[in-house]
């Protein structure tokens, strides 16, 4: 008995289809993590004509994201925005500060904030709310402040 071949001569090779495959597998993956990070941030509403914003996102006449009212964010503490990767916070009475709320130690995002800390659940990180600096590690660089702005009762980020 003589054997065959099967290998067909007309249209592309098992090699050439899989990694066609692959090509194709590559570009959606790229296309679905790629551009996200700054859709919020280029596509905010305008304020409505009260010139009012709501602390949703919408966007406030400065042209900034809205985040919250200030009665939203606690005396000695803060809110994590996790949508916005930022955190705002209120070191004493009328006095608002945001930072980034990723840790950096290795990238994780902070969950809260208590007692005057922010504080990062992967490896205990804590950063003090009055300027961002480190309080207690692994992380060694404190966390970058961020422009907000407050204007009457509502903060908004730049």
């Amino acid at each position: 008995m003589t054997s065959a071949s099967f290998k067909s001569t007309s249209g592309p090779g098992r090699r050439t289809v899989v990694a066609a495959a692959g090509a194709a597998g590559l570009a959606v993956a790229l296309t679905a993590c790629g551009g996200s990070d700054d859709d919020s941030s280029s596509s905010s509403a305008p304020a409505d004509s009260s010139g009012s914003s709501s602390p949703t996102g919408d966007g406030s006449a400065g042209g900034g994201t809205a985040l919250a009212s200030t009665a939203d964010i606690p005396e000695g503490g803060g809110k994590v925005f996790a949508d916005q990767k930022v955190v705002v916070v209120q070191p004493t009475a009328g006095e608002f500060k945001a930072f980034s709320a990723t840790c950096t130690h290795q990238g994780c995002a902070v969950k809260s904030v208590a007692d005057g800390v922010i504080n990062c659940p992967c490896h205990n990180s804590n950063f003090s709310i009055t300027d961002g600096s480190v309080k207690s590690g692994p992380a060694k660089t404190p966390l970058p402040e961020m422009q907000i702005t407050v204007s009457g009762d509502s903060i908004t980020l730049a």
